[in-house]
């Protein structure tokens, strides 16, 4: 028995419903773009005068414009990184925990399959839908903003390195999710656990925005890959960066290892 073909073939279906909702919703909000980009200096004046907190709660950077391409594509990412972190933490929350939750331990745990072999196919099918996704978010992107920029000039170097945080954004919800899958009794609803993770971390975002706290950008992956910085700055942040390259690392070493002695609840 193949587990990682066997749990690549279940999330086909997941695959295509993600790849589409996050593509449209991309395409869809970028679409707006010449409506705003056209009021030019007038639209800017008109948030400028909102307080400074209200710009902050949207990622809304004073070197980044909301008028031009790049400064309205960070606002439409940020605002796509909540669906690309409900799907990641649904992976995560569902992957180890599906057997009890449907009562199928017994049938996997049956065959001549170690536990090693179980969580690690399992996690590289999941990272493998992930990755697909990502694809089609790559392409939407960079899709989005050649239909809408107009005449405007776009560089896109540092839209590359915006999306290619979106792996690491996706492991950090991914490899957390399944953590924390492994040390909770059981998951009834995992896209409740999922949605409220994904949504949680997000509100603790806004707060680190609204009241420039580092401490609280420590703990949200959203502040750890923010849009609108990556595309001023061209780079990821260090030391956000760290914090979430060690939270993947441990969460995946406590998954591996209390998977493998986790005591699974059968029929």
């Amino acid at each position: 028995m193949n587990v990682y073909l066997f749990e690549l073939k279940m999330y086909k279906k997941s695959i295509i419903i993600w790849s589409a909702a996050i593509a449209f919703w991309i395409i869809f909000y970028m679409a707006f773009y010449p409506l705003i980009g056209g009021e030019g200096v007038d639209f800017d004046s008109i948030m400028s005068k909102f307080p400074k907190e209200f710009s902050a709660l949207f990622g809304i950077n004073n070197d980044l414009p909301v008028s031009s391409v790049l400064g309205y594509f960070s606002l439409t990412f940020s605002m796509a990184q909540i669906p690309i972190a409900i799907q990641a933490a649904n992976y995560g929350f569902s992957s180890l925990s599906i057997e009890e939750r449907e009562l199928t331990a017994d049938f996997l745990l049956s065959k001549p399959i170690k536990r090693e072999t179980i969580i690690i196919s399992k996690f590289l099918a999941a990272l493998t839908s992930l990755m697909i996704v990502n694809v089609f978010i790559w392409i939407s992107s960079i899709v989005a903003i050649n239909m809408f920029k107009g005449d405007n000039v776009v560089s896109f170097d540092y839209v590359y390195i915006l999306l290619s945080s979106v792996i690491f954004f996706q492991l950090f919800f991914l490899s957390l999710g399944m953590a924390i899958s492994v040390l909770i009794k059981k998951i009834n609803s995992v896209l409740s656990f999922s949605m409220a993770f994904a949504l949680g971390l997000y509100v603790v975002n806004s707060f680190a925005l609204i009241f420039s706290s580092d401490v609280l950008g420590y703990i949200s992956p959203y502040s750890h890959f923010n849009p609108s910085y990556i595309l001023v700055e061209g780079h990821y942040h260090p030391i956000y960066t760290v914090i979430s390259i060690l939270v993947i690392i441990v969460s995946l070493f406590m998954s591996y290892f209390l998977y493998l002695r986790r005591n699974i609840h059968s029929l």
